[in-house]
């Protein structure tokens, strides 16, 4: 796909957004269901990822860390964010990779110290790319990626979560 391409795909959805704001709020769902042992099967609309304890936590490492899930989406999102403000601003990657990795101290989600923090305490996106682009490009590259990045902004931002329990 090239930059007209892209562009004449997006145009009447944009156009669309513009003139009724309200059809551009759509809500993404996922689900699972809380399996055998301490696992939880995740519908992801291709396959079905069943996520268990890292083995940090006791886990035997043969089912899918919600923390390397995290790191993946966020992988995924940055990946197609990157290829798509490529394509827009018409610049060629011949080959690329996305990492994330962020740390954690397994002390606070086994409740061992009430200091340390439950979650990541950073996370690092680096993209190594293979392109031509120049250094205006890339810096265009970056800006862009970051800034139409879901997950990225998700992450970087923070955002309110609510939660509710009910019984079947």
């Amino acid at each position: 796909m090239n930059a007209d391409e892209l562009k004449n795909l997006q145009a009447p959805i944009k156009q669309k957004y513009r003139e009724q704001p309200d059809v551009a709020i759509i809500t993404l769902k996922a689900q699972g269901k809380v399996g055998e042992g301490i696992s939880c099967k995740v519908e992801t609309g291709k396959k079905i990822v069943e996520a268990g304890l890292h083995k940090a936590t006791g886990g035997t490492g043969m089912l899918a860390c919600s923390g390397d899930l995290l790191l993946e989406a966020l992988v995924a999102c940055a990946g197609v964010t990157l290829t798509a403000v490529a394509t827009a601003i018409s610049v060629n990657i011949k080959e690329g990779t996305v990492k994330a990795e962020g740390d954690l101290d397994f002390r606070g989600t086994l409740g061992v110290s009430k200091e340390a923090p439950v979650g990541f305490k950073n996370i690092r996106l680096s993209f190594i790319l293979d392109t031509d682009a120049s250094e205006e490009q890339m810096q265009s590259l970056a800006k862009l990626t970051e800034r139409y990045c879901v997950v990225y902004q998700t992450l970087a931002k923070g955002v309110q979560v609510q939660s509710t329990f009910n019984k079947l």
